[in-house]
C-alpha cells in the first residue's frame, strides 16, 4: 500500500495560480499527480497534512523572512528570486508542504515508506525564497524529526538535476544530517552550495554512467553514515526530456534509481519519505505521470520484501 500525504490546497487540476509570465512552474502538477495515481490503478491511502507550526519553520529560517511570507508583503526582488509572487494560497501552500515531508516522514516509520505529493523545495534559503522554493521542506522536517526525538541521524538524498544549495547550506555544520546531492554540474544553482557529499554530472549523462555513480556512492553513505531515516528528494528532472534538466536518463533509469534507493533504505531497515522535487515540460500530464510512478515504484520496493525497520525514539 502506497501512503501519500496530500492536500487539496496544494492545487487542484487546471489551476496554476500565482505563476508569473514565462515560468517554468506550474501549480497543477500537484492535482495532476494524484489524478495520474487514481489513474495508475495503484493503490494508495491519502493522508491530509497540517501547516507546518511556524516555529518550526522559524528554527531553520529567518523570522524576518517568515513574516514576510506569512504577511503577503515578500519583497519583490525576493518574488524574482522565488519566480513567482507570493499570494495568499501559495503561501498557504508553503505552510502546508513542510508538514507534508514531516507527515511522511512519520508515516515512513510506521509502513517503511511514505511519499509527500509536493515538497522537495531545496533552494529555499535561509532569509530567501530561490529557484521555486519558498520554505525548505526537507530541512525543517529533518531539524524538527530531531528535535523531537523521532530520529537521531537523517540522510537527506537530493537527486533532482539541480544542486540542492538550500539544503546544504542550511543543514551545513551539523553532524546528525547528512546532505547528498548529485546533480547536473551546469544547471542552475550557478554557485553552488557545500553538501556533505556533492557529485556533479557532466551535461548528457545517461542511464548507465548515473545509475553507476549512484551504485558507487550510496552504500558507503549508509554504511558509514547510519542514518536511522533517510528523506528522498525524488525530483523527475534528471529525465532526457525534461525542459529545465541537462541528464538523460530514460523512463527505465529513473525508475532503476528509485528501485536502487529503496532497496539500500530496504536493506539496512530505513524508513524512507519522500517528496517530489522538480519536473517540468510543456506534457504536464506526462510530468505528473513520472512523479506518481516514482512514488508507485518507491512502494512496490519497499513491500517486496518486508523488514523490521528499526525502533526510533
Amino acid at each position: 500500500m502506497l501512503h501519500v500525504v496530500h492536500h487539496p490546497a496544494y492545487a487542484s487540476p487546471a489551476t496554476n495560480f500565482g505563476v508569473t509570465g514565462g515560468s517554468h512552474f506550474r501549480f497543477d502538477k500537484y492535482g495532476l499527480v494524484m489524478e495520474a495515481l487514481q489513474h495508475s490503478g495503484a493503490a494508495f491511502t491519502v493522508h491530509e497534512p497540517e501547516p507546518m507550526p511556524r516555529r518550526w519553520i522559524e528554527a531553520v529560517h529567518d523570522p524576518a523572512y517568515v513574516a514576510q511570507v506569512s504577511s503577503l508583503a515578500v519583497p519583490r526582488e525576493k518574488e524574482r528570486r522565488i519566480g513567482f509572487p507570493v499570494t495568499e494560497r501559495v503561501a498557504r501552500r508553503s505552510m502546508l508542504s513542510p508538514g507534508g515531508t514531516w507527515l511522511a516522514a512519520r508515516l515512513a516509520k510506521r509502513h517503511g515508506y511514505a511519499a509527500n505529493a509536493a515538497g522537495g523545495s531545496h533552494h529555499a534559503l535561509h532569509d530567501s525564497g530561490a529557484g521555486y522554493c519558498i520554505f525548505n521542506d526537507l530541512a525543517i522536517a529533518a531539524h524538527r524529526l530531531i528535535e523531537e526525538g523521532d530520529a537521531r541521524r537523517i540522510l537527506i538524498l537530493d537527486l533532482d538535476v539541480h544542486q540542492g544549495d538550500g539544503t546544504a547550506s542550511l543543514m551545513a555544520g551539523r553532524g546528525d544530517v547528512f546532505t547528498l546531492s548529485i546533480h547536473a554540474e551546469k544547471n542552475f544553482p550557478a554557485r553552488k552550495a557545500r553538501s556533505t557529499l556533492d557529485i556533479g554530472l557532466p551535461d548528457g549523462t545517461d542511464d548507465e554512467v548515473y545509475l553507476a555513480t549512484l551504485a558507487g556512492v550510496l552504500p558507503g553513505v549508509l554504511d558509514d553514515f547510519a542514518p536511522d531515516l533517510l528523506l528522498y528528494q525524488a525530483g523527475v528532472d534528471a529525465h532526457a526530456d525534461d525542459r529545465l534538466g541537462r541528464l538523460s536518463l530514460t523512463d527505465q533509469g529513473l525508475a532503476a534509481r528509485d528501485r536502487m534507493v529503496m532497496r539500500a533504505a530496504r536493506d539496512r531497515a530505513i524508513p524512507l519519505a519522500s517528496a517530489m522535487g522538480g519536473g517540468y515540460g510543456e506534457d504536464r500530464m506526462a510530468i505528473a505521470r513520472r512523479h506518481a510512478d516514482c512514488m508507485i515504484r518507491l512502494a512496490e520496493e519497499c513491500a517486496g520484501s518486508p523488514v523490521k525497520l528499526r525502533d526510533l525514539p
